[in-house]
């Protein structure tokens, strides 16, 4: 069955660092991109990853909002996806999605996998 699933979401203080990965199960991230959407509370979710890496092109992105403070990566064998947070502030609290897309580049506008979502709470 193919699968993302995400991991590492919880509570942190503002100002503190949380690890989130996006597991593929099923296939794995070689030719595809993967990008990270989140969705804060009473809002909509994101229309463009906020994050995002691509083995079909090698390329990254990363929205202003996180620029310097995010930082995706993923393992050698293309079957997790990582996303190192620092500096985490409140306007950080959401519930966030990891999605991927066969043979595209950054960042993602749609895709083909989603994941159900991790809930990251920064407390101020």
């Amino acid at each position: 069955e193919v699968q993302l699933v995400e991991s590492g979401g919880g509570l942190v203080q503002a100002g503190g660092s949380q690890r989130l990965s996006c597991a593929a199960s099923g296939f794995t991230f070689d030719d595809y991109a993967v990008g990270w959407f989140r969705q804060a509370p009473g809002k909509e979710l994101e229309g463009i990853s906020f994050s995002c890496i691509s083995s079909y092109d090698d390329s990254t992105f990363y929205e202003d909002s996180v620029e310097g403070r995010f930082t995706i990566s993923t393992d050698s064998a293309k079957t997790t996806v990582y996303l190192q947070m620092t500096s985490l502030k409140p306007e950080d609290t959401a519930v966030y999605h990891c999605a991927a897309l066969s043979r595209a580049g950054c960042p993602l506008r749609k895709a083909t996998y989603w994941g159900l979502g991790t809930q990251v709470t920064v407390s101020s």
